[in-house]
C-alpha cells in the first residue's frame, strides 16, 4: 500500500471505529461539526482536511488503544496539539481520527538538581515556565506561539532564544512514543549523552506525527540568568543591520536573542503594538549573564552596530518593559495581518548558513519588491533563520500565483545557498515540493523509515514525504 496516499475510510468503518472508541472513552469522542472544523487546520494557510472523529485521550494506554484500533482498521490518525502549526501539519487530509492531546497537560517531574523535567505532550511552554519559575530555572525554546511541548517536539521547533540555547532538538533528552500498532516505547534517558544504540529520540523529533504519537517529553532546563537586558537598535539600511549580525556572531558574542525586523515589519509592529520607534530595519537584542558580562557584551555590540550604521541603543531592563518589547515581536503575525485587512498571510521561513545570510536576505528583499507584493521580513537571524509574511488576496488568481511563486523562490534560494526550506515551521503539506531538491537520496531513506515504522500508512498521511512511486 502507498503509505502516503491512504484513502478516506468508508462510512461503515468510521461507524465501527467510533462505536469501539466510545465504549472506551465515552464522551471524549466527538463528531460535532464545530469540533471537527476546529481540528481541520492550524494557523497557517487553510490546507483544510476535516477529520471524521476527534478523540481526546488522557493516558498513554488510551492513545495505544486508539492507534492499535485505527491501525487494524486502516483509519488515518492526525495528532493535534495547540493548533499553532503553519505548514498544514494538522489537516486530516484523508479524514479519520484527529487525536487531540490537549488533556495530556500534566508536569510529571521536575528536578532542579539535575536541571531537567518530564512533561506530558499537551503542556504548553508558558504553563511549564510558570510552574518552574520559583525553582530558578526556565525552559528557553520560544517559537512565539504558546505551543504545546509535544507539538514543538514534533516540528523540531526553534524560536527567538535558539541562538544561545538551541532548538527543541538540543533540549530534548528522551520521549515516550506510542507506535502505530499501539506499543508504548520510552526512548533516551536523563543522561546528557549516550552512545548506546540508535538515536530513536531524535528520529521522532521533527517527524510531525508521521511515525507515531509523542506523549511525554524529558526536557533540559536552564538556570535563569542573573541579569537580562533587552535593547533595540535601528538602522538606515537592511544591509547594515544584517552585516552587524554577522559581525557580532563572528566576534563570538553570546547574545540570547538577535531578531531582525525590516522596515515593513516595523511599520506593522509600530501600528499594531503602539511602539515608539521609526519605520526602519531594526534589531531586537537580548543579553543574558552576570552584570559585568552583560555590560561587556552590550558595549561590544554597540561598537559593532555603530560600525554598520546602527543608531543608539534603546534599552528595556525592567521585566514589564522587556515583556512588552518581546510581545510586540511575537505579535508580528497579527501585526502583518492588520496591514491589509481581508488578505491572507502566506507565512514561510527559510534558514541559511550565517555566511550566506546577507546575500540571501538582500536577494529575497529584491525579489519581494519585484513581485509587487507586501511581504514583511522578520527573523531569528542569530542562527540564519528568517520569515516572510506574504500578503495576498486568495480570490485574485494572479496575486495568489505571485505569492506562491515568491514563497517557492525563497525556499529554493535558501537551499541553493547551503540552507533549508524551513528552519522551524516544518514541512507539513506546503513544503513537500522542496524535499527532493534539499535531501536528494535522503528522501528514499525517509520513505523507508516511514514504511518500516508505519507500514499501513495511518500516521498523518500526506505530510513530509513526497508520494511513493
Amino acid at each position: 500500500m502507498n503509505a502516503h496516499a491512504l484513502p478516506r475510510p468508508a462510512p461503515g468503518i468510521i461507524t465501527e471505529v467510533r462505536t469501539r472508541l466510545a465504549e472506551r472513552l465515552g464522551a471524549r469522542v466527538s463528531v460535532t461539526q464545530a469540533v471537527l472544523d476546529q481540528h481541520s487546520h492550524g494557523e497557517g494557510l487553510p490546507a483544510v482536511g476535516v477529520p471524521d472523529l476527534v478523540v481526546f485521550p488522557e493516558t498513554n494506554e488510551e492513545v495505544a488503544f486508539v492507534l492499535a484500533l485505527c491501525n487494524e482498521r486502516r483509519v488515518p490518525v492526525t495528532p493535534f496539539g495547540a493548533g499553532s502549526s503553519l505548514e498544514g501539519q494538522l489537516a486530516a487530509l484523508a479524514g479519520g481520527v484527529s487525536l487531540d492531546m490537549g488533556r495530556f497537560d500534566r508536569i510529571l517531574e521536575v528536578s532542579a538538581d539535575a536541571l531537567d523535567c518530564r512533561v506530558q505532550a499537551g503542556v504548553t511552554r508558558e504553563a511549564l515556565n510558570a510552574h518552574i519559575r520559583d525553582t530558578g530555572l526556565f525552559f528557553p525554546v520560544d517559537p512565539g506561539a504558546n505551543a504545546s511541548i509535544g507539538g514543538m517536539a514534533s516540528t523540531r521547533a526553534s524560536g527567538t532564544n535558539a541562538v544561545r540555547y538551541g532548538t527543541m532538538r538540543e533540549n530534548i533528552l528522551g520521549l515516550t512514543v506510542v507506535t502505530p500498532d499501539g506499543r508504548i516505547v520510552r526512548t533516551g534517558s536523563r543522561a546528557r549523552k549516550s552512545s548506546a544504540g540508535l538515536d530513536l529520540t531524535h528520529l521522532y523529533v521533527g517527524s510531525e506525527g508521521t511515525l507515531g504519537v509523542i506523549t511525554e517529553i524529558q526536557l533540559k532546563l536552564h538556570g535563569l540568568p542573573e541579569t537580562i537586558v533587552a535593547a533595540v537598535c535601528q538602522f538606515n539600511s537592511l544591509e547594515g543591520a544584517v552585516a552587524a549580525v554577522v559581525a557580532a556572531l563572528q566576534s563570538n558574542l553570546k547574545m540570547a536573542r538577535i531578531e531582525l525586523l525590516d522596515e515593513v515589519q516595523m511599520r506593522a509592529a509600530i501600528r499594531y503594538s503602539k511602539l515608539g520607534y521609526v519605520e526602519t530595519p531594526t534589531l531586537f537584542l537580548e543579553f543574558h549573564g552576570t552584570p559585568a558580562g552583560v555590560q561587556e557584551e552590550v558595549e561590544m555590540m554597540q561598537a559593532i552596530t555603530a560600525d554598520h550604521g546602527g543608531g543608539e541603543f534603546q534599552f528595556a531592563e525592567r521585566h514589564e518593559d522587556r515583556n512588552r518589547l518581546w510581545k510586540a515581536r511575537h505579535n508580528s503575525y497579527q501585526a502583518v495581518m492588520a496591514l491589509s485587512p481581508g488578505k491572507n498571510n502566506m507565512g514561510t521561513d527559510a534558514c541559511v548558513p550565517i555566511s550566506a545570510l546577507p546575500a540571501c536576505l538582500l536577494e529575497t528583499k529584491a525579489d519581494i519588491v519585484a513581485s509587487g507584493l507586501t511581504a514583511p521580513i522578520v527573523g531569528h537571524v542569530g542562527d540564519g533563520n528568517f520569515h516572510l509574511g506574504i500578503l495576498f488576496d486568495s480570490k485574485d488568481a494572479d496575486e495568489t500565483q505571485r505569492a506562491e511563486a515568491l514563497a517557492f523562490r525563497t525556499s529554493r534560494r535558501a537551499i541553493s545557498m547551503g540552507g533549508t526550506c524551513s528552519g522551524e515551521h516544518g514541512v507539513g503539506v506546503h513544503k513537500i515540493v522542496h524535499m527532493q531538491t534539499e535531501h536528494g537520496e535522503g528522501v528514499a531513506l525517509m520513505k523507508a523509515i516511514k514504511q518500516a515504522l508505519d507500514p499501513n500508512g495511518i500516521m498523518n498521511p500526506g505530510k513530509i514525504y513526497p508520494l511513493m512511486d
